[in-house]
């Protein structure tokens, strides 16, 4: 659009879940929903807004051999503005991808720093791997590079045990967290199996990604801590692919990720039933692609979640969690815009009609 242009949003515009309006206007980029008094020049859209989607476990800059350079990122980042992902919680990435904030054509990035991993316990080239002796300089190093997010691998497979095992004594997962909080930055971390859980939620994690082994006994604990979880779905379905690639050489590893998987929907919804926040994430970046922001929707619903609740956990309901605006007045004109209700019927979210970042109409 020229300066001086307006975007005008009808049709129903979804503040919030039950809140629902008939318009809203684009001025200077930021949301209006007051008519402008005057305007050069006025562009419709029509449909079904939603504020821009939220993949809260992406990694823009990671390949699978690690970091990509900076025209890979870029692809990687429209990518998800495509599909509607305006706003991303990169979860790890071995890259510096600041200079994405200088693009107002891109989604924005509330960046959690490099993964930070048991030295051997990780996958090669993604994470600072290191010894518990110096979590709290890793952690507080990372605090102070990202965007009030720091990410730990918290479990990973142990070749001498043959299966999936903790990485983190009690005593250095209570001292870095106590670390990052104090440097004002929430901590969150890579978990697959059962028995990482409860060290790391005692000690005051504020996120566990994946979280496949939240079992019956831990549902409490993570409730009453206020702990959130963003499964992953769409990357836990990739589980017995893993387990077959691993079967002759760490038998009991891959009996065990085919268990967390068979389970995966069941674990989802017991959370969700407890009243633990659950947010969508992709985990694209490393192996898997880009824009899947509404496959993972759809797979919340799939595991019972109610899709109003499952779209919330996309737009409102994360933004919140994030800190950063949707719909407000005044607030930067992130939307997309769909065919139909997508708390109705979340498979819309597949098929954007307009995307508008910053007030600009850029799909």
């Amino acid at each position: 659009m020229s300066d001086g242009a307006v975007l005008h949003v009808k049709g129903r515009v979804l503040v919030g879940p039950e809140d629902v309006r008939d318009e809203l206007w684009v001025v200077g980029g930021r949301v209006s929903y007051d008519r402008p008094a005057r305007a050069r020049d006025i562009r419709t859209v029509e449909g079904w807004a939603l504020p821009g989607l939220v993949d809260a476990h992406c990694h823009v800059g990671l390949g699978a051999e690690g970091p990509v350079d900076a025209a890979t990122a870029e692809k990687q980042a429209l990518t998800d503005r495509e599909a509607g992902t305006l706003l991303i919680r990169d979860a790890g990435s071995p890259s510096d991808t600041r200079w994405v904030d200088d693009r107002e054509d891109l989604p924005k990035i509330i960046r959690a720093g490099r993964h930070i991993a048991r030295t051997r316990r990780y996958i090669r080239n993604f994470a600072w791997e290191i010894e518990p002796d110096d979590l709290v300089a890793y952690v507080a190093q990372e605090a102070r590079r990202g965007d009030g997010w720091v990410k730990l691998v918290g479990d990973w497979i142990d070749r001498d045990l043959g299966d999936l095992a903790p990485c983190w004594p009690r005593e250095a997962v209570e001292a870095a967290i106590a670390e990052a909080h104090r440097l004002g930055a929430r901590v969150t971390a890579h978990c697959f199996a059962e028995n990482s859980l409860r060290d790391l939620v005692e000690a005051g994690i504020d996120c566990i990604e994946h979280a496949t082994g939240l079992t019956e006994d831990l549902i409490p604990l993570f409730a009453e801590r206020g702990v959130a979880i963003v499964p992953t779905l769409v990357n836990i379905a990739t589980f017995p692919h893993l387990a077959a690639g691993g079967e002759s050489r760490y038998p009991h590893w891959s009996a065990h990720m085919r268990r967390l998987h068979e389970c995966r929907y069941d674990t989802v919804r017991g959370a969700y039933d407890a009243g633990i926040s659950v947010y969508v994430g992709t985990d694209a970046g490393g192996s898997l692609a880009h824009g899947l922001v509404a496959a993972e929707v759809a797979e919340l619903v799939a595991a019972g979640i109610p899709a109003v609740d499952a779209v919330s956990a996309t737009s409102w309901g994360a933004r919140a969690w994030l800190g950063r605006p949707g719909l407000e007045e005044g607030a930067p004109a992130d939307v997309v815009v769909y065919e139909g209700d997508p708390r109705a019927d979340v498979r819309v979210l597949a098929a954007p009609r307009r995307v508008v970042l910053n007030g600009i109409v850029v799909e």
